[in-house]
């Protein structure tokens, strides 16, 4: 899973659509326009977000409505603080 988030985190486009979400839930509309990108870039950039299941999807009539995955950004934050947190001074 760690793997999958990394790679869906480093973007910084990605990191912007997340930071929107956590406002609430939003359609691909209305991410995109909050970007300069098209709205196939943006698709792009939430299916990855989704493939690492950082995001879900839900249709409601014509519109796709994207969500954070609280559970899994919950089980990430709580990794990266375990490996990389201040307690840990390795690094």
């Amino acid at each position: 899973m760690h793997e999958s988030v990394f790679k869906a985190m480093s973007d910084g486009t990605r990191r912007k659509i997340i930071e929107l979400l956590k406002e609430g839930p939003k359609t691909a509309g209305e991410i995109a326009s909050h970007f300069p990108h098209a709205q196939p870039t943006i698709s792009r950039h939430l299916n990855v977000l989704r493939n690492a299941n950082l995001v879900v999807d839900q249709r409601e009539g014509t519109y796709i409505i994207y969500r954070l995955n609280t559970t899994i950004m919950q089980e990430w934050l709580a990794w990266l603080l375990a490996h990389f947190g201040s307690d840990n001074h390795g690094i």
